[in-house]
């Protein structure tokens, strides 16, 4: 899953940024209305997380635009409003969902992975490719019925990558997910994961895309 927040307060999105990175969710950030047609035109996403009250105006304008050039990317409108008539507006200007500030991460979180199931016309959040099944919920990865132990790292790793299949992540969006922003990570670190993950799941099951980055392998070769 990758997902675009646009908010313009720094507090929360720094929040929601950090706890989706520890979910294994890739997130690119932008603060504006303008920042969010910049980027949705150069990106491809799954999600968006939208806050109404933004500095070049309100998100609704932007929801709004999206439609209008037949996007049909799902949408979670965050507001601090929560009257039926502010909820019917951003229905109508179409969004998918609704999320009233404060919130609770976790809500955010179980609602991202619906929005997700609808996208995808999928029933539970078990994310599955080829005879690798793993259960959000329950944070376990089972290959061909057995069991896989992962460890902190390497979980996160392989859900992030699960929930961009055919997207190629880049090593600095990788980091991100498993470190933050923390600049003291070794440079080997992502590769040493990696490799575990390969050893557990097949060489080819995470394939390097030269000068780009990483991505998921074809089903077939995990095993």
């Amino acid at each position: 899953m990758f997902v675009l927040l646009v908010e313009d307060d720094d507090i929360i999105a720094d929040a929601i940024s950090t706890f989706l990175a520890n979910e294994g969710i890739a997130l690119e950030h932008v603060r504006s209305i303008s920042g969010a047609k910049n980027i949705i035109a150069a990106s491809q996403f799954d999600i968006a997380i939208l806050d109404l009250n933004l500095p070049d105006g309100n998100g609704l304008s932007w929801l709004t635009w999206l439609r209008k050039q037949q996007n049909a990317l799902p949408v979670l409108v965050l507001t601090a409003s929560n009257t039926i008539d502010d909820k019917v507006a951003g229905l109508k200007s179409g969004a998918d969902d609704y999320l009233v500030k404060p919130f609770d991460l976790r809500e955010l979180l179980a609602r991202l992975y619906s929005l997700q199931r609808r996208a995808n016309d999928r029933l539970t959040n078990i994310l599955s490719h080829g005879q690798l099944n793993y259960d959000l919920e329950q944070h376990k990865a089972q290959l061909n019925g057995e069991h896989i132990s992962l460890s902190r790292s390497e979980d996160l790793l392989l859900k992030t990558l699960l929930n961009n299949p055919q997207r190629i992540l880049s090593e600095n969006q990788l980091k991100n997910v498993l470190y933050g922003t923390y600049d003291d990570v070794s440079s080997n670190a992502l590769n040493v994961h990696i490799f575990n993950l390969r050893k557990k799941f097949g060489s080819k099951a995470i394939e390097t895309i030269r000068n780009f980055g990483f991505r998921l392998g074809p089903a077939e070769q995990f095993k």
